[in-house]
C-alpha cells in the first residue's frame, strides 16, 4: 500500500482532528448526512452485513457512465445503510475511501489502519468495532 493510498480523505481528516469523545461523535454523525441514500430495494437479506449490532445493508452498484467527449464505460460505486446515525458516519468514512480505490488496491487496502489513523478505533466500542470488521470484510469481497 503506498503512502498515498493511506493519506485521509476529506470525512476522515475531519475526525482526525476531533479533540474529544464529544466533537468525535458530532462529527461522525455529520459524516453520515454525507452517505448518499441507498435504495429502498437494495435493503434486503441479500445486501445485509452479518455480525453487526445494527443492521447494515452493503451492495456495489455497476452502472454505465459516459463523460462529455469520451467514451462510456462501465462504474462501480458502494452504497449502504443503517438506522443507527454512528454507524452511518462510519460507513460514510469507509464508502469514500472504498470508492476511491480500483477493485485490487481495495481488496489490499489496509481499512483497519485507515480507521486507525482517523481515530475511529479509538472511539468505538468492541461490539461495534467488530461489525465494522464484517463491512470492510464484504467491502473487499465485493
Amino acid at each position: 500500500m503506498t503512502l498515498a493510498n493511506m493519506q485521509l480523505l476529506p470525512l476522515a481528516q475531519q475526525l482526525s482532528q476531533a479533540k474529544s469523545w464529544d466533537e468525535f461523535t458530532r462529527t461522525i454523525m455529520l459524516a453520515g448526512k454525507e452517505l448518499p441514500a441507498m435504495p429502498e430495494h437494495l435493503r434486503r437479506d441479500a445486501n445485509s452485513v452479518e455480525g453487526c449490532e445494527s443492521p447494515v445493508w452493503l451492495a456495489l452498484l455497476h452502472f454505465e457512465s459516459s463523460e462529455s467527449g469520451e467514451r462510456a464505460g462501465l462504474t462501480t460505486e458502494f452504497v449502504a445503510y443503517s438506522p443507527s446515525k454512528v454507524i452511518r458516519g462510519v460507513l460514510a468514512v469507509l464508502l469514500e475511501k472504498a470508492n476511491s480505490l480500483e477493485q485490487q488496491e481495495r481488496a489490499n487496502f489496509d481499512f483497519g489502519a485507515y480507521l486507525n489513523e482517523c481515530q475511529l478505533q479509538r472511539y468505538m466500542s468492541e461490539s461495534r468495532g467488530n461489525g465494522i470488521k464484517s463491512v470492510v470484510h464484504q467491502l473487499k469481497e465485493l
